[in-house]
């Protein structure tokens, strides 16, 4: 798939807004039913969406994934399940003040896990705006945390999981050229584990998902189907470090959805914390691009 990185990076600013909308789905959803019984709907849901796509590009893919790239399809599929279903069962246990937050922390985890374990050095301008994105994070947030609680534990390591997904699904677009492919395999698979999940651990009623239905259609079509694959799409393009800032401004659009259905307003330190976020998707782009055209125009 050609595309230009800016175009890229758009696509993954837009991936962050059906996220950012979807955490009031998220938040009522538990009212109805469980982490498990939720992620396996949406899920399912997303991948049926995008399946008839999948099949396409599996078809017209020049190569098929040989053994590797099933193991990598199965190391997102995993991380996405666990990261998933930690947020969820954290975002019952904690404060959106917390959850916000601390979800954000893979921000950070993405620079850290490509030095530490792959020696691949981010460019210089990531480590200036992956600790303005977590300030932002934080000022957004109220410049404060509520007191800890085990579901701030949760949040803490889905962001870890979070992080990985963002480095392998990355990986596995590039690896594959089939994104939409990988996006509907990882959705499928984690749908279908999560439903086992529910059946073992929830006993999930048809009630509750009937009560829940505008909630798992938002996340299944918008915030599964349309926005994992466009960030599939886009991490052909853009370095997941870069990648990881862009999809930090989920928080901004989560308040802005607060703002428009809740009523809810930011205070000014709030804007203060979405001016700091914004700056930092803006510089992570361009500073680098607009370096590596001086160098081309003085070679």
């Amino acid at each position: 798939m050609n595309l230009n990185r800016r175009t890229a990076a758009l696509l993954l600013a837009f991936a962050t807004m059906l996220w950012g909308f979807a955490f009031i789905a998220q938040k009522n959803a538990m009212e109805y039913m469980g982490a498990f019984t939720f992620i396996g709907a949406r899920y399912v849901l997303g991948g049926l969406v995008v399946l008839p796509l999948a099949i396409m590009e599996y078809r017209r893919a020049v190569r098929r994934p040989d053994w590797q790239g099933w193991a990598i399809i199965a190391a997102v599929s995993f991380n996405f399940l666990a990261g998933s279903w930690l947020q969820q069962t954290g975002l019952r246990l904690t404060t959106a003040t917390n959850g916000g937050f601390l979800t954000g922390l893979y921000v950070f985890f993405v620079p850290l896990i490509l030095l530490a374990a792959f020696r691949i050095r981010p460019h210089i301008m990531v480590w200036i705006c992956a600790p303005l994105a977590m300030a932002g994070l934080y000022t957004l947030n109220g410049g404060r945390l509520d007191q800890l609680n085990v579901g701030d534990i949760y949040v803490v390591g889905s962001s870890f999981f979070w992080a990985l997904h963002v480095l392998l699904l990355g990986y596995a677009a590039r690896l594959t050229a089939m994104p939409i492919f990988v996006s509907a395999i990882s959705f499928l698979s984690a749908g279908l584990l999560a439903g086992a999940g529910a059946l073992m651990f929830e006993a999930p009623t048809l009630s509750a998902m009937s009560a829940g239905w505008i909630e798992i259609a938002y996340a299944g079509i918008f915030s599964t189907a349309i926005a994992f694959t466009l960030q599939a799409i886009g991490q052909m393009h853009v370095p997941s470090a870069n990648a990881a800032i862009i999809l930090s401004g989920e928080a901004l659009f989560a308040a802005i959805g607060g703002a428009v259905v809740l009523g809810e307003r930011l205070t000014p330190m709030g804007y203060l914390g979405a001016a700091m976020i914004f700056t930092a998707i803006v510089l992570v782009e361009t500073v680098p691009a607009i370096a590596e055209r001086r160098q081309k125009n003085a070679a």
